[in-house]
C-alpha cells in the first residue's frame, strides 16, 4: 500500500514539474494532481473487496485496526502535537489539538512553534495542555475523526479502546517509522485530502530543490549531531529524516563508524553514545547540530573534548534550528532555511 501511495505521489510530482510554475494557477495544479492521482488509483491500487478506492464510505486501515468512515471528516481532533503540523499542511479541518508543555520549542499554549501561527490563523483550540490526557475534553470536542499517535510522549494509544467504546472514530498512526510525507499520504486518504497531501509534498520538494540550487557546494561528508540535548549525545543515521533533507540539499551524511557500534546506548534515527566517544563518532568534514541555535554552535566549538575535530578546527559547524528535532512540512522548511543561512554566511 505504501508503494502504491508513493507511486501516486511521484506521478503527481512529475505532472507538476513538467510545466512552468508561473503558467498555472492552484486550480490547474489541483486538476493535474487529481488526474495523476486518479490514474494511479485506477491502475496501481487494487480495490479492497466490497469497497471503492475513492468516495465514501471508505475503510481506513491504521496501526490499531480498521475504521469505516461514512463521510469525509469535518471536525478533526489531534491528540498528537507531533502529527498536528502534518494535518495542517494538507489543509485538514483540525478544530482542536493537544498541546505539550510550553518551552522554547513552543508558543505559550504549548503548540510547536513551527506550526503554531498556522493553527492560530485556523482557530485551532487547545484540546488539553501539557500532554495531560482528558477524555472529557475529547468527547466535548465532538470529533468525527480523532488522530492518535502509536508512540512517543504524546501517545494516548492506551486509551484507544476506551475512546472507541465512547463511539469516537479514531485512527492510530506511528510516526516513529515513517516520513512526514508517508504520514501525509496516509492521513490524506483518511480525510479525503489525497490531492492536497500530494500537493504539499510537491511544494516541499520544489522548495528544497530551489534552495539547493542556490547553495555553495559542501565538500566531503557531513555529520548531524545531537549535542548535549538533555545531557545526551548522538549521531544521525544516514537515512534519518534530517539526513534525507540534507541529502536533498546536495550533501552526503555519514553515520557512526562501525568501530563504535558496541558503544551505542540506544538507537532510533540517531545513535546515542557517551560524550567521551563523541570525537571518534563524528566523521564528517562538517557538522550540523540538531535542535541548535548559534549559541549551541559556540558551546560545541568550545568543548575541549572536540578540539581536534577537523570540523571544529575549520569552524565548519552549523545550527539546524530549534525545530529540527522532528521533521514535518513546517519544521522541514525551517531546517532548510537554517542550513541555507549557515552555509551562505560561512
Amino acid at each position: 500500500m505504501r508503494l502504491c501511495a508513493q507511486q501516486a505521489e511521484a506521478c503527481g510530482r512529475w505532472v507538476i514539474s513538467t510545466f512552468p510554475r508561473d503558467q498555472h494557477t492552484m486550480i490547474h495544479r489541483r486538476a493535474l494532481l487529481a488526474s495523476a492521482l486518479g490514474f494511479a488509483a485506477t491502475t496501481l491500487l487494487p480495490p479492497a473487496a466490497g469497497h471503492a478506492t475513492v468516495g465514501w464510505p471508505r475503510v481506513i486501515r491504521h496501526d490499531a485496526g480498521e475504521l469505516t468512515l461514512p463521510a469525509q471528516p469535518r471536525r478533526i481532533v489531534s491528540t498528537a502535537p507531533s502529527l498536528t503540523g502534518i494535518l495542517l499542511a494538507i489543509g485538514a479541518p483540525v478544530v482542536a489539538s493537544a498541546a505539550t508543555t510550553p518551552s522554547i520549542l513552543t508558543d505559550d499554549k504549548g503548540f510547536f512553534s513551527q506550526w503554531a501561527k498556522v493553527a492560530d490563523e485556523r482557530q485551532v483550540e487547545v484540546l488539553y495542555g501539557k500532554l495531560e490526557f482528558d477524555i472529557e475534553a475529547v468527547i466535548g470536542a465532538e470529533p468525527d475523526l480523532l488522530i492518535i499517535s502509536a508512540t512517543g510522549a504524546d501517545s494516548v494509544v492506551q486509551h484507544y479502546a476506551e475512546l472507541v467504546a465512547q463511539g469516537i472514530p479514531a485512527i492510530v498512526i506511528n510516526y516513529s517509522n515513517q516520513s512526514w510525507q508517508d504520514i501525509a499520504l496516509q492521513v490524506g486518504k483518511a480525510t479525503g485530502l489525497e490531492i492536497e497531501a500530494a500537493d504539499a509534498i510537491a511544494r516541499f520538494d520544489a522548495y528544497a530543490a530551489d534552495v539547493a540550487a542556490s547553495l555553495p557546494p559542501v565538500e566531503g561528508p557531513v555529520s548531524i549531531v545531537g549535542y548535549n540535548i538533555g545531557g545526551s549525545y548522538s549521531v544521525s543515521k544516514p537515512k534519518s529524516p534530517q539526513a534525507r533533507l540534507l541529502a536533498a540539499l546536495g550533501m552526503t551524511v555519514t553515520g557512526l563508524p562501525e568501530s563504535l557500534r558496541g558503544q551505542v546506548t540506544r538507537t532510533s534515527d540517531f545513535e546515542f553514545i557517551s560524550q567521551e566517544n563523541l570525537p571518534a563518532a563524528i566523521t564528517g568534514d562538517s557538522v550540523f547540530l540538531l535542535r541548535a541555535r548559534d549559541e549551541d554552535v559556540v558551546a560545541f566549538l568550545a568543548d575541549p573534548v572536540l578540539a581536534n575535530l577537523a570540523a571544529v578546527k575549520a569552524r565548519r559547524v552549523y545550527p539546524l534550528g530549534p525545530t529540527s528535532f522532528r521533521i514535518d512540512y513546517y519544521s522541514g522548511r525551517q531546517m532548510i532555511d537554517a542550513a541555507a543561512r549557515a552555509l551562505k554566511s560561512r
